[in-house]
């Protein structure tokens, strides 16, 4: 049962965010998945997968449309109840004031945008309109604002990926984004820097990375797994399906969360 309005939810979101302890975010991809991290007493918040939701219906990743998108995190929103939704929204697609219209219609009270290393003024500009467009719709939105200075800085020095996510980070937390979505395997010292140059910043938790206790330590306000739980979840799926095709059985421990 819902019983906090989408303002609410919202609020609630932001709360969460500018907590001091970090956000663990489990994504998830539809309905069933869902469903079993709602079922956890720790989860506070559900964030999608863009990539995942993506793959599910046979997208590469980004290349999705928006109706679809907003079709199945509106199915997970339902089943959400007060639990708040942020969602994966690529970069916004063409018009990242309507896209976020859309989402509020559909429940959703936040969500990661990416700014795919867009010129800067640009990049900024479209942070702005998502935050204009909520405030239109009288809902405290809370954009996890992505910058693609690592994972689409190429071969240039580190040193200047992180200039540019501070600089990147800054102008967006300035244009009203409640946080920063810094993607990358991150080291301590990187963290510690983009903390320190940024503020409130979110991480991805990568092989290699660190874990979300470490992150926390360091101050970083959010983690989340991006594709990486439909990728573990898929893993167990191929290996169950390889073993019967051995003649296996079912393992005894599976439990009846469909």
């Amino acid at each position: 049962m819902t019983t906090l309005s989408v303002e609410g939810r919202a609020r609630r979101l932001r709360e969460l965010h500018a907590a001091p302890e970090i956000l663990r975010v489990v994504n998830v991809w539809d309905v069933v998945s869902a469903k079993a991290v709602l079922a956890l007493p720790d989860t506070r918040a559900i964030a999608t997968a863009g990539h995942s939701i993506a793959a599910s219906f046979g997208y590469d990743d980004g290349t999705i449309p928006l109706e679809t998108t907003l079709d199945m995190v509106g199915r997970i929103v339902a089943v959400a109840g007060d639990i708040p939704v942020t969602a994966d929204l690529d970069d916004g697609y063409d018009d990242t004031g309507d896209t976020t219209r859309r989402a509020i219609g559909a429940g959703i009270v936040g969500a990661n945008m990416e700014d795919r290393l867009r010129p800067f003024d640009e990049s900024v500009a479209r942070v702005a309109a998502v935050v204009a467009a909520a405030e239109a719709e009288g809902v405290p939105f809370a954009l996890n604002a992505r910058t693609d200075a690592f994972v689409r800085g190429g071969g240039r020095p580190v040193e200047e990926s992180i200039a540019d996510a501070i600089a990147r980070g800054r102008a967006y937390l300035d244009a009203g984004a409640d946080v920063v979505f810094v993607p990358g395997v991150l080291d301590a010292e990187t963290t510690s820097r983009l903390v320190e140059g940024i503020g409130r910043i979110s991480v991805v938790g990568l092989p290699g990375a660190l874990t979300a206790g470490e992150y926390e330590k360091l101050g970083v306000a959010r983690i989340s797994y991006g594709p990486l739980t439909q990728r573990v979840a898929l893993t167990a799926f191929q290996d169950v399906a390889a073993d019967l095709y051995r003649d296996g059985v079912i393992p005894e421990s599976t439990r009846a969360l469909n």
